[in-house]
């Protein structure tokens, strides 16, 4: 009987440790069992951190020190600003993402030469591309590689998804630029018919918009009465401006960037031409008025992306970006927005593609963009598989007392 009592003893004191133990572990574990919300979030950084699958190099051409260096420079640095933030932000699909670009100095050998190595050394997925005369020349290239290519170039020639199967506009193009310009003129014009010049350069970006702008004012009823190159780093257009007076144009639409766009307002201001000028995009932004002076007074530009001193609610992510570095947006110009925004559109490529380690993948994420909205920064932007023109929609801004003040809402024709 002892005996079983003693067995019956043994047996409650081992069911006690059990239960003591237990109850010891249950504590030990319970803040890693994810039995809330909060335990779920304590996990979500290693976990994002486990996810980085690689880095993809998305390639730049810059043109710094070139004929259109003007404008590039702050274009460029507006890209490099985007990627510096972007990697402030975590990864973009599971990838780090990193520019990789150099400048080509507006050369197309020289852009062909850095496009080589893009691709062979660099291993670009994609290329944030700049001028017209590369860009076309190199989209051959850009459909056989298969590099989906974003460029500073808007040119018509670049809608054409049969040559340019890989090229995405990101703005109006230059033809539909000039032909918002010009149904503002025929809409805004009193006393006859309008009569316009046109002014360009000798380039394929000079001559981009220009046949297609002579038709459109035809559709309209505007006279087309001169044209005159002035070259892209000239210094002085007296010669051209006294030919386009003897036609006495009331408007002259200019296709140049900063530096030859002030000679020619400059000059038109010696020379007493009233004739209203007004200048598509690379014409316009804030650089052109230290160097213009009271002679940009009245220009009107063709705007495509924000002014830095506007109020949009887009432009906070920059100013917060800039004053993380210690540089102020007030500092920064239109060029640089209009950089920041092409990166932007890229990325948001790379972030819908579903394998975005490939061109062909890059692709087609960019086509999956429908109505990407920047806060006001640009015009809204869609692609399709049979559309990589991403808007025609412009604003137009005047120079009053010194500074571009916006005077449309967007605009198309």
């Amino acid at each position: 009987m002892k005996k079983v009592w003693s067995m019956i003893l043994m047996f409650v004191l081992a069911i006690g440790m059990l239960v003591g133990c237990s109850g010891g572990g249950q504590q030990a574990t319970q803040p890693a069992e994810p039995a809330n919300n909060d335990a779920e979030t304590q996990t979500e950084e290693p976990a994002a951190a486990e996810e980085l699958k690689g880095t993809i190099n998305i390639g730049g051409l810059f043109d710094l020190t070139g004929g259109t260096g003007d404008v590039g420079t702050p274009y460029a640095e507006g890209e490099q600003a985007y990627f510096e933030y972007l990697a402030t932000q975590g990864p973009v699909n599971g990838y780090k993402l990193e520019l990789i670009g150099d400048d080509y100095a507006y050369s197309i050998p020289e852009a062909t030469k850095l496009y080589q190595k893009l691709k062979s050394k660099d291993k670009v997925a994609a290329i944030l591309g700049w001028g017209t005369g590369d860009t076309e020349a190199l989209r051959q290239l850009v459909a056989q590689d298969k590099l989906p290519f974003i460029s500073a170039s808007y040119s018509e020639n670049l809608k054409n998804m049969d040559e340019s199967p890989y090229n995405f506009l990101t703005a109006a193009s230059y033809s539909d630029q000039a032909r918002s310009a010009l149904k503002w003129i025929k809409d805004n014009h009193t006393g006859g018919t309008p009569t316009v010049a046109l002014l360009y350069n000798d380039t394929a970006f000079g001559k981009s918009p220009i046949q297609d702008a002579k038709d459109f004012a035809a559709e309209l009823g505007i006279e087309v009465v001169d044209e005159q190159i002035v070259d892209l780093q000239s210094l002085d257009a007296t010669p051209q401006l006294l030919n386009m007076e003897k036609k006495n144009p009331d408007y002259a639409i200019i296709q140049e960037t900063w530096g030859a766009t002030a000679t020619i307002l400059k000059d038109a201001k010696k020379l007493g031409i009233d004739t209203q000028f007004i200048g598509l995009n690379w014409a316009a932004g804030e650089g052109l008025l230290p160097i213009t002076g009271d002679a940009a007074e009245g220009f009107i530009g063709v705007i495509t992306h924000a002014f830095p001193y506007e109020d949009l609610p887009g432009l906070e992510e920059i100013r917060t970006f800039l004053e993380s570095k210690g540089e102020k947006l007030e500092d920064k110009n239109q060029k640089f927005v209009q950089g920041w925004v092409a990166a932007k559109i890229m990325v948001e490529g790379v972030r819908l593609a579903d394998d975005p380690t490939t061109g062909e993948g890059i692709r087609a994420g960019l086509e999956k963009i429908n109505n990407l909205e920047f806060g006001g920064l640009a015009a809204p932007v869609s692609f399709s598989a049979d559309n990589h023109a991403g808007t025609n929609q412009i604003r137009l801004a005047q120079v009053k007392n010194g500074k571009f003040e916006i005077i449309t809402d967007y605009i198309g024709y």
